[in-house]
């Protein structure tokens, strides 16, 4: 079973790693997932709107 994209980002996020949104409109997000000293190493990106509303309200992993 995969985990959703929210379940992602808190999971890196527990690691301690760090995430930020490069990339948020109606259609799709693209999210920036960085190691705990900010250089980007993956990339996710959804269509799933509740990933794009979830993202909305917190637009980097530092605004928990």
């Amino acid at each position: 079973m995969t985990d959703s994209p929210i379940q992602q980002l808190m999971r890196w996020e527990q690691h301690g790693a760090e995430w930020r949104v490069v990339h948020l409109s109606d259609e799709r997000a693209i999210v920036d997932m960085c190691t705990c000293y900010g250089e980007p190493v993956d990339q996710l990106e959804s269509s799933d709107p509740n990933v794009i509303a979830w993202l909305r309200e917190r637009s980097t992993s530092s605004a928990a």
